[in-house]
């Protein structure tokens, strides 16, 4: 999975002068029926005309202010979405009427960046960052926070929380940008900083699982960081670990044979800064990319894999008007979110007043 949790697509919000909040430019639509010979509409015809418009998911505004979500997911037996909140470092739930709650509120947070619902085990993860911008931050060391948390799905309480700096040592910045879980319960972590992947296991006993070159960030945002790297990661059918990395490429770790990863070969590349990704049911992936350092909308690509994931075909299905979109999430009745947060404003030290989701085509 996801979604959450900057991941390379808040990095750069900091630059993006002015952000145009919008929708999808393509929903689902209904056809329109034929009209009668003079040209009016039957009761029935409009009566199916108003249902498929009832079914036509709309765009969810979300009322917490200055919550500035980066990640999100959603839990489908509560039919609830949960937010990270990059200012507070709490956990939001939030329905489809767009009333939020918070949900979790751990003092060990920092931000909450990747959020990841663990249906099978009835637990969120959480991964732990700090920009500098947050409500409990180290506003002269930023990026000196890396961490995972466990917390219950029915009432928020923490089960462990796992500082991930105490497993390298090496005094430099770390962005634990996402999270995922493998079907025996081990999430893996990626750091945005530095070319590490973390394992830790369902008690929260973490390792190293992979330093590579290969994930070593390459893409820069001035004035704010150098060396972005990965950015999204999933689990994926064969036991591999799909790799989002900043620049738009993919790389597959095989979980047995970490030593193998390799860069998969694209149709195309996504477009950079990658932000998020989520895991589609055929096991195609659908990803977004921010369109912060260009002002343009942010596309939202459909991956399918060949061979193993070796290979993968890459196309756009549809965009979102605001450029700081950051991450891609299920929602209810198999349709797919993509949410904005307001992180431009984050950085430029503004108020925002809540946060969209927005129905996004993945086929």
């Amino acid at each position: 999975m996801k979604k959450t949790k900057l991941k390379i697509a808040i990095a750069g919000a900091a630059l993006v002068a002015a952000v145009a909040t919008g929708t999808a430019l393509a929903a689902n639509g209904s056809a329109a029926g034929s009209g009668s010979t003079s040209g009016s509409t039957s009761s029935s015809e409009q009566t199916r005309t108003e249902h498929a418009e009832q079914k036509t998911p709309s765009v969810i505004k979300a009322d917490g202010p200055n919550v500035f979500p980066h990640s999100l997911d959603f839990d489908a037996r509560s039919n609830t979405f949960f937010a990270g909140s990059l200012k507070h470092g709490t956990v939001s739930a939030v329905g489809p009427d767009g009333k939020v709650r918070t949900f979790i509120d751990d003092p060990e947070l920092v931000s909450a960046q990747a959020v990841l619902v663990d249906r099978e085990r009835d637990r969120i993860l959480v991964s732990n960052v700090d920009y500098g911008t947050a409500d409990r931050s180290r506003k002269d060391a930023p990026f000196r926070v890396a961490g995972v948390g466990s917390y219950d799905l029915k009432s928020g309480k923490q089960d462990w929380c796992v500082d991930l700096t105490a497993l390298t040592l090496d005094g430099k910045q770390h962005l634990i940008s996402d999270v995922t879980v493998a079907p025996d319960g081990t999430a893996y972590a990626v750091d945005e900083l530095t070319p590490t992947v973390f394992r830790i296991d369902r008690t929260g006993h973490a390792s190293v699982f992979l330093r590579n070159d290969l994930l070593k960030g390459t893409l820069e945002i001035p004035d704010l960081l150098n060396g972005v790297g990965m950015s999204a990661v999933e689990w994926v059918e064969g036991n591999q670990l799909i790799i989002a990395m900043a620049d738009g490429s993919l790389v597959r770790v095989p979980v047995k044979h970490p030593e193998k990863a390799q860069e998969v070969k694209l149709s195309a590349p996504l477009g950079s800064p990658t932000a998020g990704m989520r895991l589609l049911k055929d096991g195609s992936i659908a990803a977004v990319s921010s369109g912060l350092l260009t002002g343009k909308p942010a596309p939202i690509q459909r991956v399918e894999p060949r061979d193993g994931w070796k290979k993968a075909t890459v196309k756009v299905t549809d965009t979102v008007e605001d450029p700081v979109t950051s991450d891609v999430t299920a929602g209810p009745d198999g349709t797919t979110y993509a949410l904005s947060g307001g992180l431009a404003d984050l950085f430029a030290g503004k108020p925002h007043d809540g946060f969209s989701l927005t129905p996004v085509k993945t086929d």
